[in-house]
C-alpha cells in the first residue's frame, strides 16, 4: 500500500467518523470524544479530518493550514507546524491536549517470535495473574499474542483498535517483566495473528515513548507515517 493509504487506514482505526468524514470518538469500547483535529503526514501525502462539532469557518481555515503541510517524515515539522494549528483551535476553546508521534507497518517477513502463543477464550486464563485487564479483549475474541512465564502471561499484544481493513496494537507487559525484550515477541506474534485475518497490522506510539520506539527498531517496523491531533 502507498504510504498516504496507510495513514488513511490509520486514522480510521483510531477514531470513528460520520458520513462525511468528521471526527466523532476514539474508536474503542467507551471510547470517549475523539479530537478536534487530526493531521497524519507520509512521504506520499497528507490526511486530515475535524470534529463534527467544529464550527465550519473553524475548519475551513484549518483544512487550509493544512493544504500548506508539505508531505515528509521529518519528526520536526509538528514543531515547526503545530502552533498554528493550535492557534486557530483556541478561536473555539482552549486546546487540552495534543498527541504527536510516528506510525508503523509492519515488513513482509517478521522474526520467528518463540515462546510467544495466540491467546484466545480459550486459553485467556492465562491473563488472569498479571494482566487481568486484558481478559475482557480476550474473551472478545480479537487477535491477541502473550508470552508465557510458567503459566502465566508476562506481555500481551492486543487489537485495541479495529476496522474491516487495518487493527491497531496495544501492548502491555508487566513492570516485573520488561526489558527482556518480550514486548517485540508478542507484537511479531499479534502482527501474524492480524495478517492470518486478512486484515492490515499496525503499530503507532508517541515520540516520547521510548520503550514503545526501541519495540519498532527491534522489529524493523516501517516508518511511514507521523500524526499530530489536539483536543
Amino acid at each position: 500500500m502507498r504510504h498516504d493509504d496507510l495513514i488513511r487506514a490509520h486514522l480510521e482505526a483510531l477514531f470513528t467518523a460520520d458520513g462525511s468524514g468528521r471526527l466523532v470518538s476514539v474508536n474503542e469500547p467507551g471510547g470517549g470524544v475523539a479530537p478536534r483535529f487530526f493531521l497524519g503526514r507520509t512521504r506520499d501525502g497528507l490526511v486530515w479530518a475535524v470534529r463534527r462539532d467544529l464550527e465550519p469557518g473553524l475548519a475551513a481555515d484549518l483544512e487550509t493550514l493544512a493544504e500548506s503541510v508539505p508531505p515528509g517524515l521529518d519528526p520536526e515539522w509538528v514543531d515547526r507546524v503545530s502552533h498554528s494549528f493550535l492557534t486557530v483551535l483556541a478561536r473555539d476553546a482552549p486546546v487540552q491536549r495534543t498527541w504527536t508521534g510516528p506510525a508503523f507497518a509492519f515488513p513482509r517477513e517478521l522474526p520467528r517470535a518463540d515462546g510467544a502463543i495466540a491467546v484466545t477464550p480459550d486459553n485467556a486464563a492465562v491473563l488472569a495473574r498479571y494482566l487481568a485487564d486484558w481478559l475482557l479483549d480476550a474473551e472478545q475474541g480479537v487477535p491477541m499474542a502473550a508470552l508465557l512465564q510458567g503459566a502465566d502471561a508476562v506481555s500481551v499484544c492486543c487489537s485495541v483498535r479495529v476496522t474491516d481493513r487495518a487493527h491497531e496494537a496495544g501492548v502491555e507487559t508487566h513492570p516485573d517483566f520488561r526489558g527482556r525484550g518480550h514486548a517485540a515477541r508478542v507484537v511479531a506474534e499479534w502482527a501474524r495473528e492480524v495478517r492470518a485475518r486478512n486484515r492490515i497490522p499496525l503499530y503507532s506510539t508517541s515520540w516520547e515513548n521510548h520503550a514503545s520506539l526501541n519495540v519498532a527498531r527491534k522489529l524493523e517496523l516501517v516508518h511511514y507515517g507521523s500524526d499530530f491531533h489536539a483536543t
